[in-house]
């Protein structure tokens, strides 16, 4: 079996936050309008990871969450080509890694939240998703 893909999810916590998707357990991720996101959104797989991103006034990678179906039709929109997975929650990072955390570290500054901040959905390399665990303080050992 292949080994899971790795993922950053951008949300606005004023409109869905790291608490809402803990307090609702699986919830879908919908809305995404942009057609790059919705291409890295069909690409994934149940059991991929993603680092979930506050945007806004709080700039920070605060939790991580496991893909929880595969893409289907986003039921908040009647143009069939939009999609939306269900994630889940699976931990929140003791410590939030935040944009300038982000910037200033060579394995993370080439993430898309510095290339192309306005994108939604986008991958993450393995190596920058450990390295966002490790500043962010979980032991993967």
């Amino acid at each position: 079996m292949d080994s899971p893909h790795h993922w950053l999810m951008k949300t606005e916590p004023g409109t869905f936050a790291w608490s809402d998707l803990v307090h609702r357990g699986t919830d879908p991720w919908d809305g995404v309008r942009n057609a790059q996101a919705r291409n890295h959104i069909r690409a994934m797989a149940v059991g991929d990871l993603a680092l979930i991103y506050h945007s806004g006034d709080q700039r920070r990678i605060v939790g991580v969450a496991r893909v929880a179906s595969i893409p289907y039709p986003d039921p908040t929109s009647d143009d069939p080509r939009w999609v939306v997975v269900d994630v889940e929650p699976l931990q929140a990072l003791p410590r939030p890694v935040t944009l300038a955390d982000v910037k200033a570290d060579p394995v993370l500054s080439t993430l898309a939240i510095v290339r192309q901040p306005r994108l939604s959905v986008a991958p993450v390399t393995s190596e920058q998703f450990e390295r966002v665990l490790e500043i962010g303080g979980i032991d993967e050992g």
